[in-house]
């Protein structure tokens, strides 16, 4: 990436959807970072991102010169007792890391999950991803739960460390 390039965070629209796709296929064939090994199909991810447009869940994306490089979600629960809270996704493709992009993106998504009344922010991230972790402790996570072996990616095993936020 080149310094003259100006990423701009907005909220995610029909328009994105093929490049947020992209973006989530990239990080997810890493291996490394997400759950997923690859992204859903196009149709699966356009009805993903229309359903939470719908239903007012916070998703940004990053764009560099129009090109979704990363992005951040809040999934809310749907169960009334638990309403005031969701669930966090994020990422952010190679190219494009270690240099403020995540903090900006999880601020835009924070603050908009705030703006919808959800109150608690929940996620897991994979216990050997010091990078997330120490994104998300600045940012007001804490470190809740572990899991061991709650990941197996070709064969080999991975923790997950459980972290929320309270914002009032």
């Amino acid at each position: 990436m080149t310094a003259s390039i100006e990423i701009q965070i907005e909220p995610i629209a029909d328009e994105h959807i093929e490049g947020f796709r992209a973006a989530l296929d990239t990080v997810a064939r890493e291996w490394k970072y997400l759950s997923l090994l690859e992204a859903p199909p196009l149709e699966d991810t356009r009805a993903f991102v229309l359903g939470m447009i719908e239903k007012g869940n916070p998703q940004f994306v990053a764009l560099a010169d129009g090109k979704v490089v990363g992005w951040c979600d809040i999934s809310r629960h749907t169960f009334p007792s638990h309403a005031h809270t969701g669930r966090l996704g994020m990422g952010i493709i190679p190219a494009y890391r270690g240099q403020g992009l995540g903090r900006r993106l999880i601020g835009a998504t924070l603050q908009a999950a705030r703006n919808v009344g959800i109150e608690r922010v929940e996620l897991s991230v994979h216990a050997d991803n010091d990078r997330a972790i120490a994104l998300y402790e600045k940012v007001g996570f804490v470190r809740e739960g572990f899991a061991r072996k709650s990941v197996r990616i070709d064969g080999r095993y991975l923790d997950a460390i459980y972290m929320a936020l309270f914002q009032e």
